[in-house]
């Protein structure tokens, strides 16, 4: 019986020696401001210009938000312990229950948004006729779209309220960690988000500090960002039939070439046929996971024409058709 050997990455080498890394980084004041200007030069001569500016004004718009958020509900230490205990994370979105503060910077992150849209952009006419939404229409899109619900979600609205709840929870995270630090435990759903259990939107293998050369899945929702070994599968964890392919590897139906790196990749896992993008600082310093995968939608298609289905999602650009709304309320929250 012959055994297979796989070389150890360095990563998993300096673990095993006994090297220190950050396991959680959570979000920082300028992320937004950042992701911002990333999308602004990422739309230069893209297909998909009008969006990636809309995303822009909507990052802006973020920024502006979360300098000003008001105060809102945070965890108690009692609530910190048990989700620790209990190996879950704090602020799982199917259970925590969302301060209706969001609502009001919501509908402030639009209007701020809508006062530098130019007078031509094709999003004006979305983003005023969100505004006219009522706090309950508001509640159950906000409920489908974290909960995975399509019955009934708008499409069209979902990047969006997305975009509120990104807000949102991102100051949730920040604020309680200021007041509690440490209240993010480990949790057992590695391809989770350990802050609010959502799924990750792609990694980063990123350069500079303590997180040099380390791969990090990054939160679709709070953007946080969490450790785990590189070329592992972000969905089953398997180790073997791990691949990486760029635009032009998967035209070919190949792997990448070793030594031409692209920033971009998916990382394709031929044991259970998922994939997630990973960006590498080390190829571009400015990849912002949220911003890089909405330009690379090609990357994606192609990879799903190969056979792949997605680990993760961008809740700023949601693929498939809602179906009609029959009335049916969405799943209510569990316990706490």
């Amino acid at each position: 019986m012959s055994v297979t050997s796989r070389l150890r990455t360095p990563e998993e080498i300096a673990l095993n020696a006994g090297a220190e890394l950050p396991r959680l980084l959570l979000p920082q004041p300028a992320m937004f401001a950042e992701r911002a200007l990333r999308l602004r030069e990422l739309a230069a001569g893209h297909p998909m210009r009008d969006y990636l500016l809309l995303m822009a004004v909507l990052a802006e718009a973020q920024h502006a938000r979360l300098a000003h958020y008001p105060d809102i509900a945070l965890p108690t230490a009692a609530q910190a312990d048990a989700a620790a205990q209990q190996g879950q994370a704090l602020l799982d979105v199917a259970r925590w229950p969302r301060d209706p503060v969001w609502r009001g910077e919501w509908r402030a992150l639009l209007r701020h948004a809508l006062d530098r849209l130019p007078a031509d952009s094709p999003a004006r006419p979305g983003v005023t006729a969100a505004l006219a939404l009522d706090d309950a229409a508001l509640e159950q899109q906000a409920e489908r779209l974290l909960t995975g619900v399509s019955l009934g979600l708008d499409m069209a609205l979902a990047p969006l309220v997305a975009a509120g709840l990104q807000l949102y929870f991102t100051r949730l995270v920040m604020a309680t960690q200021a007041a509690q630090p440490g209240s993010f435990g480990y949790t057992e759903d590695q391809g989770r988000c350990p802050c609010c259990a959502s799924l990750p939107v792609a990694s980063i293998t990123r350069v500079g500090g303590g997180a040099e050369g380390y791969r990090y899945l990054h939160c679709t929702l709070c953007n946080a960002e969490w450790h785990m070994v590189r070329v592992k599968c972000t969905h089953c964890r398997s180790t073997g039939g791990v691949r990486f392919r760029a635009l032009e590897s998967v035209a070919a139906n190949d792997a990448a070439p070793a030594g031409k790196r692209p920033s971009v990749q998916a990382e394709t896992c031929d044991s259970c046929g998922h994939y997630l993008k990973i960006v590498h600082m080390t190829q571009d310093v400015q990849v912002d996971p949220v911003a890089d995968d909405l330009a690379t939608l090609t990357l994606d298609l192609l990879v799903s024409d190969a056979g792949y289905a997605r680990h993760g999602a961008n809740l700023l650009l949601l693929f498939g058709e809602a179906e009609e709304d029959d009335g049916t309320p969405p799943p209510e929250r569990g316990p706490r």
